[in-house]
């Protein structure tokens, strides 16, 4: 004997062999039946099952009925609580949203990280050009510090593009070979940024050791077009240069095509920004690269004299060809002109430009200088001596003025003629100032013989120098 799930004992059956099977339902009256299966010993036992059954029958509609009454008591106490307490309502949906499938929620949790990088990338509006590309600074609500995103600068070089050009040249280089020295022509390139045009040039600044030493030199713009270019002035302490190319030879379509580059405030740069260079690196053409600004005032010294310049340092990549193009800042202006890289196999990631705020008016001044076109060997002017360059230190070593000291005249020569005198140092050549040899003879290789030129002098006077300008007409050749 055992008691099943109702609390009723019943005679297993098992022990005669017999299979025993029950089962209830509920007809469309509500009425229980009763269904059996299998063989049993006596009816008796029988009958008192079935009266047991339809006890539990009646126990089991009253239980359906009991629960049917409270749950319309319940959903009535709901909307009840929901119509006072509306604060129960969100709890409410906010459960209801928990409860759904996995595959939504991970839908919405995706769309909010969405939105959530769309707010921390979104471009900024801006009027300069490439703003709006480039990307991006946020303002964080809670912090307030700035986050910039940078994943692409399309923009910033579909603006700035135009501005820069290749430039590509004739070199004359001394070779050595043996003790004996001679010279041989060599082809080079680098780069230069448009940055302004008068009435009759294009100006366009690069770095002065792209155009020392050329005796040819030209201009590639973007449109592929290339043009004869002329040295106008060059500061070599600053490793700055300005060329022009006659506004009269270009054509319609170039004029469309290039643009005069926006120059930015590299006073305010702030290490970590974001940076893009852009030069025809190793003479391939235009080409961009991207970094940061990784240091500013970098001492860099220049040469073996103790020459230095006080340098942008970035990580975007500078090589060979890349002198004198644009360092940009993300709004497409121009913060630097790329200058110099360091070489080597155990340094990586170190180019260099010269700040624009630095090279704004060294610019300038070679913007406002006579654009001297060189002439042929045979009707160069010829001034007649040899001279030495008074530097920086010679001058604070003994007083002397800056300038090419002249170290001998020689007779029957147009500064003989003058009336300059060993002694005398050179300032000034045609009302430019001249610091250098260098510098005098390339004035002299741009004007013809046979022309007067005005020539300023320090002459040795019992009280130290004195100016002096003497008229001078150049020789020629013999």
């Amino acid at each position: 004997m055992y008691e099943n799930q109702y609390g009723m004992n019943e005679t297993s059956s098992l022990q005669n062999g017999y299979a025993r099977q029950e089962s209830y339902s509920q007809n469309s009256y509500g009425q229980n039946n009763y269904n059996q299966g299998g063989a049993y010993a006596g009816g008796g036992q029988n009958k008192k099952n079935k009266k047991k059954k339809g006890s539990l029958g009646s126990k089991i509609l009253g239980i359906t009925c009991a629960g049917i009454l409270f749950g319309c008591v319940a959903g009535i106490s709901m909307v009840v609580i929901l119509r006072l307490f509306p604060a129960a309502q969100q709890t409410e949906t906010a459960t209801a949203e928990s409860s759904a499938p996995i595959a939504t929620v991970q839908e919405v949790n995706l769309e909010k990280q969405s939105a959530q990088q769309e707010t921390v990338g979104a471009e900024a509006e801006s009027s300069q050009p490439g703003q709006e590309t480039a990307g991006a600074e946020a303002e964080s609500s809670q912090s307030g510090q700035k986050l910039a995103v940078v994943t692409d600068v399309t923009n910033v070089v579909d603006s700035v593009m135009p501005s820069v050009v290749s430039i590509f040249g004739t070199y004359a280089v001394t070779e050595n070979f043996w003790g004996y020295e001679f010279q041989q022509e060599e082809e080079g390139s680098g780069s230069g940024i448009i940055v302004g045009e008068n009435d009759d040039e294009l100006l366009i600044v690069t770095n002065n050791h792209v155009v020392a030493d050329s005796t040819s030199l030209s201009v590639q713009f973007i449109d592929e077009e290339i043009y004869d270019a002329t040295v106008k002035g060059t500061d070599s302490d600053a490793d700055l240069a300005v060329i022009t190319v006659s506004l009269s030879s270009l054509s319609d379509a170039t004029k469309g095509a290039i643009r005069i580059a926006t120059l930015g405030d590299s006073d305010t740069l702030k290490v970590g920004e974001p940076a893009i260079a852009i030069g025809n690196a190793l003479g391939y053409g235009q080409s961009v690269t991207t970094g940061v600004i990784s240091a500013v005032n970098r001492e860099y010294t220049m040469d073996e004299y103790g020459n230095a310049l006080y340098l942008i340092q970035t990580d975007a990549a500078i090589n060979p060809g890349n002198s004198g193009g644009a360092l940009l800042n993300m709004y497409g202006e121009v913060i630097g002109i790329n200058s110099n890289k360091i070489a080597s196999t155990t340094i990586e990631g170190m180019g260099y430009a010269i700040p624009i705020s630095t090279a704004k008016p060294i610019m300038e001044k070679l913007m406002s200088k006579k654009t001297r076109v060189p002439v042929s060997e045979q009707n160069k002017g010829y001034l007649g001596i040899s001279g030495i360059n008074v530097t920086a230190d010679v001058h604070e070593a003994y007083g002397l003025p800056i300038g090419v000291y002249l170290a001998q005249v020689f007779d029957n020569t147009a500064a003989q003629a003058a009336g300059m005198k060993k002694g005398d140092i050179i300032i000034s050549f045609d009302g430019e100032t001249v610091e250098t040899m260098e510098e005098l003879s390339e004035l002299l290789d741009c004007t013809e013989a046979g022309t007067t030129v005005q020539i300023g002098v320090m002459a040795a006077s019992r009280d130290g120098y004195e100016e002096r300008i003497f008229a001078v007409t150049l020789g020629g050749r013999d």
